[in-house]
């Protein structure tokens, strides 16, 4: 390495991180060095093994990689670097310059290329140029992301995902929603049953007043957080003088959701005197606030949720069968993210640009790596729980993607043996294999013939990368 004057780094640039790959001591350290002493975040690694695994644990702007590396070639860890993240800025460094060592590194994916010994002024000159470039490409990604957002439907509320499960559920939704049909919303707790209602009430209010002149409000109450004695207050009103601190009249949600919509969520948890009154609600349009001798009338939808199964809580008398009926008129079903697993990037890229916004932060995407945790994952508090997850990641993460660092360690556990210690790439490995021999099975027929064409499809893949997957991860059918 010949050190110069080294050219002046904007500040803006300064303190990127740079990861610094070769086997020979006295260049890395060196490098690190004069890195640091320029203002930036330097680490070094020996080998490429040992860079790609640190960089499965941090995140480098660039990274400064050696051709000839014990192990691993230069290029293979180019490779496996841009696996980890396609948006990873690499300058490759080699003492045996050629043509066509240059053209193989600039195929692979390398940005560019430096001669050994180093000059620092070049050395500076490029770092200077890749930043700036990767800094705009993360900037137009960031843009990218937003409009993204901007253009998901309101009509879908929220409701993110284009597997067969969720596009059944928003077909059924845009044709009940318009109604003003009781609806029963079902499903484990996290799956978006609050998001399907909001869906239900924004469809309504287009067709009952498409100019919004007259807007019905959408009010949500939980049924299990509420004391008993306060619930019936809450849902009807009172009277001035119905009770002790009555010093006024009080409207209940029913009368104040105007024409809108009122949900009831964790109905199964509403106390059986209270149910009584709500079918009432339902079949006469009326109620009677707590000390009132005359009904009033309302005319808000009701929707409700619950994550019971009300038949069992009919059979055991927690329910009224026929408060049961009336709201069973049209009953959905919000699907456990386990099983809508192809949904899973898609949703987290939407839940991560939310997050992203909301703390501030510059992320522009999701690793391969992680994403393939988070693909694998059981996800027993459904999105809920994918949302906090990524929410983490946001707060922690140093970005410009998420990483399998960011994660929480018992996402990254092995499921099958919680004490087991494996290094990454065999994990992602494993995770990968089984991805892909699940969605092969939703693609098989009860012959055994598997639609492999439906499969890439479902992965967002071409066909030929899925054999290609298939080959390298020792799954059967390829031919």
């Amino acid at each position: 390495m010949t050190k110069g004057q080294g050219k002046e780094m904007p500040e803006d640039l300064r303190g990127a991180r740079i990861l610094v790959i070769d086997d020979e001591k006295l260049i890395r350290e060196s490098l690190v060095e004069c890195l640091i002493a320029e203002g930036f975040q330097a680490a070094g690694a020996a080998s490429g093994e040992e860079g790609v695994d640190l960089a499965s644990r941090r995140s480098f702007e660039l990274v400064l990689c050696d051709m000839q590396l014990p192990g691993i070639t230069g290029i293979e860890t180019l490779e496996r670097l841009l696996r980890l993240d396609p948006s990873q800025m690499v300058l490759l460094m080699t003492a045996y310059g050629t043509v066509e060592t240059a053209v193989t590194a600039f195929q692979r994916g390398a940005q560019d290329y430096l001669m050994k010994p180093v000059l620092l002024d070049e050395l500076f000159g490029k770092l200077r140029r890749l930043l700036e470039q990767r800094a705009t490409r993360l900037e137009n990604q960031a843009l990218r992301m937003q409009v993204r957002q901007m253009e998901r439907t309101d009509g879908e509320g929220g409701l993110v995902g284009s597997g067969p499960a969720m596009r059944g559920l928003k077909s059924l939704l845009a044709r009940v929603g318009p109604t003003k049909s009781t609806v029963l919303i079902q499903g484990e707790s996290g799956t978006g049953k609050e998001l399907a209602a909001r869906a239900l009430h924004d469809l309504a209010e287009k067709k009952r007043d498409p100019d919004g002149r007259r807007p019905g409000r959408f009010l949500a109450i939980n049924c299990a957080a509420i004391p008993a004695d306060l619930l019936e207050n809450q849902l009807f009103g009172h009277r001035k003088g119905a009770f002790t601190g009555a010093d006024r009249d009080q409207l209940g949600i029913f009368t104040h959701a105007g024409p809108g919509t009122v949900f009831l969520d964790e109905i199964a948890e509403m106390p059986l005197a209270t149910q009584a009154k709500l079918l009432r609600a339902i079949e006469e349009k009326e109620v009677l606030p707590v000390g009132a001798t005359e009904p009033v009338k309302v005319e808000a939808r009701i929707l409700a949720a619950t994550n019971k199964e009300l038949t069992t809580e009919v059979a055991a008398g927690r329910f009224r069968e026929d408060l049961f009926y009336r709201l069973n008129i049209v009953s959905l079903t919000m699907p456990p993210l386990r099983e809508r697993r192809e949904d899973i990037p898609e949703l987290a890229e939407y839940l991560l640009g939310r997050h992203t916004r909301e703390q501030g932060r510059t992320f522009t995407g999701i690793s391969r790596d992680a994403m393939l945790l988070l693909t694998a994952a059981q996800w027993k508090g459904n999105v809920r729980e994918l949302d906090n997850v990524l929410e983490r990641a946001v707060i922690l993460g140093d970005g410009p993607l998420v990483l399998p660092a960011d994660l929480p360690p018992d996402l990254r556990q092995d499921e099958e043996d919680p004490d087991a210690v494996e290094g990454l790439v065999e994990a992602v490995r494993r995770f990968e294999k089984r991805h892909l021999e699940r969605v092969l099975a939703l693609c098989s027929d009860e012959s055994g013939s598997t639609d492999k064409k439906e499969a890439a499809r479902r992965l967002g893949i071409a066909l030929s990368s899925l054999y290609r997957r298939m080959g390298e991860l020792g799954i059967g059918g390829v031919n």
